[in-house]
């Protein structure tokens, strides 16, 4: 064999080998490539499991939460069907949900008797004065006991939350008696100071987890600027915390618009609140359920517009401090 020759087939044989050494390494690229496509698919069905489950939970939140709102809900609306009610209907057994017969004749009765618009001006005018002084106390205090973190102030929050177990029944006469003394009984300032013992402990414990939330370096830099302690907690501190403050105004509110033990032992005739003359519905033969729940059912409207306009600073005021930036 000549040089020639063997040099062709030399270069034949490599010829050969590449194409099949390249073709192994394309077998084996898809080999591997198969073999990270089965290790990507793993992570797909995890992510589905997930999903699965975030939608059964997400499906069991709403089913409890319909079930809260029926529970909540359904003695409200039998109350407003109620009030649509004939008085026939109203004492009928078995009762019915829905009127036979729908009328407006529980809204007038109730409506047209003496004193009950006197009744509604006297629950504002309490209520209103209450969560002034609720909030004209709780927000001084709340500051103090976040800020100087005292011993003494960690003590006074916790009995402020003791007196909250306190039964009504039990300082309601004392109370009574020393309004009658100062010569306050039968007075809407009376109530309002009783409405103020209730809603004063909540309103001192909501006031300072919401002042919790605020960091001190606001004040430090409105303090850096020129701004006296309580400069900086007028300026800057109550504008920040100003949705938690609605959130206790509510409550405050709802506290005295609500009350009825204290409304009953202080008042007489002429500061009446709408909860003791709703009480006092009668006929010769029992209780008049019609205009009960005709005059319930308006004297509830208040409170939820009220809820209604102050909704966005309800849910800044629950969220605040739930994100620290």
């Amino acid at each position: 064999m000549s040089l020639a020759d063997h040099r062709l087939g030399g270069t034949k044989s490599t010829e050969t080998t590449l194409p099949a050494a390249a073709a192994g390494s394309r077998k084996g690229t898809k080999t591997h490539t198969d073999t990270g496509g089965g290790r990507r698919r793993r992570p797909r069905h995890h992510a589905e499991g997930l999903e699965a489950g975030k939608r059964s939970t997400r499906t069991l939140l709403w089913i409890l939460l319909a079930a809260a709102m029926i529970l909540y809900g359904f003695p409200f609306l039998y109350l407003l069907f109620t009030s649509f009610k004939t008085p026939i209907d109203t004492i009928a057994v078995p009762p019915t949900i829905l009127p036979r017969e729908w009328t407006l004749e529980n809204y007038t009765n109730a409506l047209g008797r003496s004193g009950v618009l006197a009744s509604f001006i006297n629950s504002t005018q309490t209520a209103i004065i209450s969560t002034v002084l609720s909030l004209v106390l709780a927000v001084p205090a709340a500051y103090g006991i976040t800020r100087y973190k005292t011993p003494s102030g960690r003590v006074f929050i916790m009995a402020a939350l003791v007196t909250r177990m306190v039964p009504p029944v039990a300082i309601g006469i004392p109370l009574a008696s020393m309004m009658s003394a100062a010569g306050l009984a039968d007075t809407p300032i009376a109530l309002s100071i009783a409405h103020t013992t209730i809603s004063l402990p909540l309103s001192i414990w909501l006031m300072s987890s919401f002042f919790e939330a605020v960091p001190q370096d606001l004040e430090e830099a409105a303090t850096v600027d020129g701004c006296s302690r309580l400069g900086a907690l007028w300026r800057v501190v109550i504008p920040v915390v100003s949705g938690g403050i609605a959130v206790t105004a509510i409550f405050a509110f709802l506290a005295s618009w609500n009350e009825f033990l204290f409304a009953l032992l202080m008042t007489a005739v002429r500061s009446q609140t709408t909860p003791v003359v709703i009480a006092n519905f009668q006929t010769q033969f029992g209780l008049d359920w019609g205009s009960m729940t005709a005059l319930a059912a308006v004297y509830s409207i208040p409170v939820i517009v009220l809820t209604l306009l102050l909704q966005r600073k309800i849910v800044a005021g629950m969220t605040l401090g739930a994100v620290k930036g």
